[in-house]
């Protein structure tokens, strides 16, 4: 089993933008819980980045690995009915968690995003705060910044940018044991909102290579993009000792 040895932690190039699309299965009759919805995201934008197909040789290997090599935008679309079955026709990889369906689809240019996920709503994908308790042990755990307060949407891009980079680090430090545990383990993750106390503990000041070597802790800053301003720190994931 050859495992993400197409992913690197190398900065972005100048290659044309392609964007990994996540599809949110949200029914108006049936909601899933916010906190699962997000773990299917996370989980899925990382399954794909690493699956077999998506290794140098594979099917999908130029799409991911041009997009590996670039900005990994990722943009989360909500589907429902035949529009969510539609989703499950491309290529992708769907994970399931607590109820919740995530599908993350191959990283088209932004130019080329087929017209029925463009069609897609991006917004509109809010879901109420479910209450989530403590993080389980043994797995990764996904602290989402308690402000500014993100749509599930954006949260949902930010947890995959985070779970992506989690495995970028794993695989450049030669840990395959953990990588592969957690591979077998479909690449579950934990995602909660951290409070103002927590979230100032996890995100201070230091270099990211020391955070991550003596507490296996880094940060997302996003792009600025949408929603919040340009570096500001999204995601404190920090993965199991």
């Amino acid at each position: 089993m050859r495992l993400i040895a197409c992913i690197s932690p190398s900065p972005p190039s100048a290659l044309a933008d392609r964007v990994m699309p996540l599809i949110l299965h949200i029914e108006r009759d049936a909601m899933p819980p916010r906190s699962a919805l997000l773990e299917a995201a996370a989980s899925a934008a990382v399954a794909l980045s690493c699956d077999e197909r998506s290794q140098p040789g594979g099917p999908w290997s130029s799409e991911v690995q041009s997009w590996l090599r670039g900005k990994i935008r990722k943009v989360a679309r909500r589907a429902r009915g035949a529009r969510w079955i539609a989703m499950t026709e491309l290529p992708g990889v769907t994970v399931d968690n607590r109820g919740a369906q995530v599908r993350a689809l191959l990283p088209w240019l932004v130019t080329e995003t087929p017209d029925v996920v463009a069609r897609l709503q991006v917004g509109g994908t809010d879901l109420p705060d479910d209450g989530a308790g403590p993080p389980p042990g043994g797995v990764p755990v996904l602290w989402l910044a308690p402000e500014p307060l993100m749509t599930v949407g954006k949260a949902a891009a930010q947890v995959g940018h985070a779970t992506v980079l989690l495995a970028a680090r794993l695989a450049a430090d030669g840990r395959i044991g953990q990588l592969r545990s957690w591979a077998d383990g479909g690449y579950r993750c934990a995602v909660r909102t951290a409070s103002p106390d927590r979230w100032a503990e996890l995100v201070v000041t230091e270099h990211p290579d020391r955070a991550w070597n003596q507490r296996n802790m880094l940060v997302v800053r996003d792009a600025g993009l949408t929603e919040v301003p340009p570096g500001t720190p999204t995601v404190a994931a920090r993965f199991p000792a």
